[in-house]
């Protein structure tokens, strides 16, 4: 296998990518490299600013300069021993209509001028067309796919199996399904550029899930045109393994300066909220006194650094568990983002399946947007598979959470736990206590310490859809179990609507139910109360 799975988290991937001339990690940016101007050399682009990868054009090089990569070797040509990934020409037949090259004549050539990443000259579906001719763009991206493996003669360089369909999520299931048959070590989802530049995100999402789900898992995705940093997260989040940027230099020459959470323009810019090489000691001002293609070198040398500092953030992130953090935190730099990450909750059930069921750190929720996440959705479908309250239980104890974790270690609950044997013997058992805390909703004392459960903070107070939320994880809970009765201890801002859940359930499944409210402390009257109310119920 050319690909080989690390560390995971959400449907990212930290892996290891062999090629003829190395192998590189993954989540991985390729620069894009313009064989006819550079703004940053090829050499600079490893040496300085750490890159393993570059891609370029060999529709473009066999145009301009026709054998002579061939004749030296692409890696000599371009003065860069690393890994080179080459796209076909699909580009610019979707900006020119036409090319001047066929399918086989672009497989010969990136052979002979010896890439290690090779693309198909696949159709690029574009965005304003109908849907008849998507299809027919799917159509010959399939049989140019087939194609290759007739027309091929070399094995040690890795082909890319391009999908399309674009915005029409019934072809991108087709092209993902017919083009994961075939034998290729990469896939790509073509067409993205569009809906990107349009901010349209959330329609990115879709058609990534539509490939992402119906290609084979264990082959890397890469997302053509992905170039701004303040969206590497979402993709990558997403199951996209590679990228390529031309942004990098295209931005720079429209005097535009990249941040992980949008872009300036140079030109309104007072100071540089930068500390790369590039921005350390210096100001906008001082910039735009300099020879027009001078600042064009600074803003793409700095972008490069933006975009090399977003993906290691990235991957950090994936190695402590925290990429949905990170995700929301990037979100919030605009709406479209955020949007798009609400999207998610249509494919949670995905992303549950294939996310680690442990992680090397703590979870943080700040808001409802953070019920989306994986290890809510698991540890609910956990607790309805497999947890049963323990045997000869009648009586539900519903304790709110408190700061101390897990919660069978706060004074609260050892005051209510030595009270209830103190009170009732042996016949506390017959008390289940569980506790009902944001975001995870109803949580047994006896699983308080299973992962994530105790290894998690949440912004207090919470906002009114995490309390509705918890307050129908309780109702469920409620719904299913075989209580006597429930008895729930309040607190100041769940009352209302915990109460009014539970209360329902247990109208409905026709059995006792007692609330007392609470400031938020557990004095001695309070306790005495709740023995009292324990006793009455246990009676009945």
């Amino acid at each position: 296998m050319a690909f080989e799975i690390k560390e995971k988290d959400l449907l990212a991937r930290i892996g290891k990518l062999k090629t003829k001339s190395g192998t590189v990690e993954t989540p991985l940016l390729f620069p894009v490299i313009n064989p006819v101007f550079q703004s940053i050399s090829p050499r600079r682009i490893m040496d300085e600013f750490g890159f393993e990868a570059l891609i370029t054009n060999a529709y473009i090089l066999q145009q301009r300069f026709q054998k002579q990569p061939a004749q030296e070797g692409l890696h000599r040509f371009l003065g860069f021993n690393g890994t080179i990934m080459t796209d076909s020409g699909a580009y610019q037949t979707l900006v020119y209509g036409d090319i001047q090259t066929s399918p086989e004549e672009i497989i010969r050539y990136q052979e002979q001028i010896d890439t290690d990443i090779a693309t198909i000259l696949d159709i690029p579906t574009g965005w304003e067309i109908t849907e008849k001719h998507a299809a027919e763009t799917v159509k010959e991206t399939l049989r140019r796919a087939e194609g290759l493996f007739k027309h091929k003669s070399r094995d040690d360089i890795l082909w890319v199996g391009p999908v399309q369909g674009g915005r029409y999520l019934d072809l991108v299931v087709k092209s993902a399904k017919e083009t994961g048959k075939l034998p290729f070590q990469i896939h790509a989802l073509g067409s993205p550029t569009e809906v990107m530049e349009r901010y349209r995100f959330d329609v990115l999402v879709d058609m990534i899930m539509a490939a992402k789900t119906n290609l084979p898992v264990d082959r890397p995705l890469h997302l053509f045109g992905a170039g701004h940093p303040f969206m590497f997260a979402l993709a990558v989040s997403l199951g996209c393994d590679l990228f390529d940027s031309a942004a990098y230099a295209l931005y720079a020459r429209e005097g535009r300066y990249m941040t992980e959470n949008g872009t300036y323009r140079l030109n309104e810019m007072d100071y540089f909220p930068c500390a790369c090489p590039r921005c350390t000691g210096t100001a906008p001002k001082r910039i735009l006194e300099l020879p027009q293609r001078e600042i064009e070198t600074f803003l793409a040398e700095h972008n490069l650094h933006v975009c090399g500092a977003e993906m290691r953030y990235v991957k950090q992130a994936i190695k402590d568990g925290r990429l949905w953090e990170h995700l929301e935190t990037r979100a919030h730099s605009h709406p479209a983002l955020l949007q798009a990450v609400k999207k998610l909750a249509k494919y949670q059930d995905y992303i549950e399946k294939h996310d680690p069921i442990t992680k090397n750190s703590g979870l943080f929720f700040y808001d409802s947007t953070s019920l989306m996440r994986p290890e809510v959705l698991h540890y609910h479908k956990n607790l309805k598979k497999r947890h049963t309250p323990p045997g000869g239980t009648r009586i539900l104890l519903l304790v709110p959470q408190t700061q101390i974790k897990p919660f069978h270690n706060s004074k609260e609950y050892r005051s209510i736990a030595k009270t209830l044997r103190r009170r009732f013997g042996s016949e506390s058992k017959s008390i289940h206590v569980c506790f009902y805390a944001a975001p995870f909703g109803v949580i047994p004392v006896e699983l308080d310490e299973v992962y994530p459960l105790s290894q998690h903070e949440a912004v207090l107070p919470l906002d009114n859809e995490t309390v509705e939320y918890v307050a129908n994880q309780t109702l469920d809970y409620i719904n299913r179990s075989n209580y006597e009765g429930v008895l729930l201890l309040g607190s100041e801002g769940w009352q209302d609507t915990v109460e009014g859940k539970a209360k329902w359930a247990c109208r409905k499944k026709g059995i006792p139910f007692k609330y007392l409210g609470s400031d938020g402390k557990l004095t001695k009257t309070m306790l005495a109360r709740l023995m009292k109310a324990l006793k009455k119920m246990l009676s009945e």
